[in-house]
């Protein structure tokens, strides 16, 4: 009962079966049949507008930075910006970034005085290890599984010749395609295993009447609902590591993790 249902194991059993795995896996053998109807429009046009408002933008920070380390230059099909297009797309980066480092003040900020989920017991000191620890495990497996797409598309002649990324294709794409939908199906139920373990770093849980920074009581109590923590990780966790990926996938599967 302790492991099962208080520890989260149910749900993330129910969320990974029901909330994903039969649409991924599905989706992974009939791409152009999963897209064909209106829903599928409807949920493209509501992540074009969050892209859109700039939210998230920081991610494209990460993957610049990445690509300026790794001497690199991102391909894109898209024109160049001009002056006020990178002003209003470098704004909107600065104001991501500035959301991003809010996000993580009052999230280290609840931690380390004890008002986040967090079970009872574990020090805040090695909760944030594990926490940037689950937020690679989970930015790899992201990362992976846009490179796998993007490779997909390739002849194996054009996938290069590094040891590890000739391997993992191999390994990916040899026979009759099973492994791919098998990726996906121990790929989330990791992911999810692991979201579970980060909600907890991220979720403030503050006594009745006490407030982080002295924030308002409905402020504090928007804080609680839980989006801090949800855009830290999908900012850390999921798009900076899929931009990359998106960007390097031959570099990215040539890492031996």
């Amino acid at each position: 009962k302790g492991i099962f249902l208080e520890a989260g194991l149910a749900m993330i059993l129910l969320t990974c079966n029901i909330g994903q795995l039969a649409s991924q896996v599905n989706a992974s053998l009939c791409m152009l049949d999963y897209t064909d109807n209106y829903f599928a429009l409807f949920t493209l046009w509501v992540a074009m507008a969050i892209e859109f408002s700039g939210l998230l933008h920081a991610s494209y920070l990460i993957q610049l930075a990445v690509a300026a380390l790794a001497g690199k230059k991102i391909q894109s099909n898209e024109e160049p910006r001009s002056g006020i297009e990178s002003i209003f797309f470098f704004g909107r980066c600065l104001a991501s970034l500035a959301v991003l480092c809010f996000c993580l003040a009052v999230t280290f900020e609840a931690l380390f005085s004890g008002n986040t989920t967090m079970w009872e017991g574990v020090p805040a000191w090695l909760a944030v290890i594990v926490f940037f620890v689950l937020m690679s495990i989970v930015g790899m497996l992201e990362g992976m599984q846009v490179a796998f797409f993007a490779v997909a598309k390739l002849p194996a002649s054009e996938r290069g010749d590094s040891v590890f990324a000739v391997k993992t294709c191999n390994l990916l794409f040899k026979g009759d395609g099973y492994n791919m939908p098998a990726f996906m199906v121990g790929r989330q139920l990791c992911v999810v295993s692991c979201m579970f373990f980060i909600a907890r770093v991220t979720s403030l849980n503050y006594p009745e009447g006490e407030t982080i920074f002295g924030v308002s009581a409905g402020l504090q109590s928007f804080f609680e609902l839980g989006f801090l923590g949800a855009l830290i990780t999908t900012i850390l966790a999921s798009i900076s590591w899929q931009l990359v990926a998106s960007a390097f996938p031959m570099l990215f599967l040539s890492n031996p993790l």
